[in-house]
């Protein structure tokens, strides 16, 4: 079993930007979600875990080892697989997988020629292996990733707004990917998109302008919601009286129709019970 301990992690820019303030998480093997939006400090806290850069405050450990004092405890255990990465033209699939998996120090040719073929059958590119890499479509790209943060069998993979945009069968067979491989190590999902938690996450955190503002499990978090969301269509001149008088949790358009979500403990008039999803529960908390 691993675990990834963050405590009291607060990080601070040169020009006083804080980044991070006062991180307390713990992870285990699965995929643990980090939610929140663009700036919300996602980026800034998975360059902390990774060593990229140091907390002003705090301590971070993996499986007992301080990494901000040694952090090739970590990175040497690491996969990455960011939102967006280049690859070298005119390079087969097998042979960069083959480049990166020396430089990951998988030193012997046969045990580099196994892991390769075993990850090309696992993320279904064995029949492209002698295919460049810059021709694949995204899905295929995000699925080629995989494979590569997969390289040296790290203990724990670091996944940045994987499936933005992949298309819908993609984002399922990408997703049915990273919970196959999720038993046995840690994956770290840092996304704003709240479907990508929903369908891959047994933990998840939340994380507003560096704050970790709530943790638990989906199922948690949803059932804190339960008979407390009202939802009724109104017409759009009808929306500034209901947010100044409501606590408004979303606004949609079904159907060219306004329909407005709300919180209270009992059902406003007018309003009917709706059944809250993870999607309430991140704009309740943003």
């Amino acid at each position: 079993m691993n675990t990834l301990k963050i405590d009291n992690v607060s990080l601070a820019y040169g020009n006083g930007y804080q980044a991070l303030t006062a991180i307390n998480l713990e992870i285990g093997n699965g995929i643990f979600g980090l939610l929140g939006p663009n700036g919300a400090g996602k980026s800034s806290l998975m360059k902390t875990i990774v060593g990229l850069q140091r907390p002003t405050e705090g301590e971070l450990h993996f499986n007992g080892s301080d990494i901000v004092k040694n952090p090739l405890d970590l990175q040497k255990h690491l996969g990455f697989l960011p939102q967006y990465f280049g690859v070298y033209p005119k390079v087969s699939t097998y042979n960069l997988l083959d480049h990166l998996a020396q430089l990951k120090g998988v030193r012997h040719k046969q045990q580099r020629h196994g892991q390769i073929i075993n990850l090309l059958q696992k993320v279904n590119l064995l029949d492209v292996k002698n295919k460049e890499v810059h021709t694949f479509s995204g899905g295929m790209k995000q699925r080629f990733g995989v494979a590569q943060a997969l390289l040296g069998n790290p203990k724990i993979v670091i996944v940045d707004e994987p499936t933005a945009g992949l298309d819908p069968e993609e984002r399922n067979r990408f997703n049915t990917l990273l919970s196959d491989i999720s038993e046995d190590i840690i994956i770290v999902l840092s996304t704003h998109l709240v479907e990508d938690v929903r369908n891959l996450c047994s933990t998840m955190a939340i994380i507003k302008q560096g704050r970790i503002v709530s943790q638990g499990t989906p199922n948690d978090f949803i059932g804190q919601l339960n008979k407390k969301l009202w939802r009724k269509p109104i017409k759009k001149t009808e929306l500034p009286h209901i947010e100044a008088t409501h606590r408004v949790i979303s606004k949609q358009l079904i159907e060219k129709v306004m329909h407005v979500t709300v919180y209270a403990d009992d059902c406003p008039k007018g309003f009917h019970g709706t059944t809250p999803s993870l999607e309430d529960v991140y704009f309740n908390h943003l």
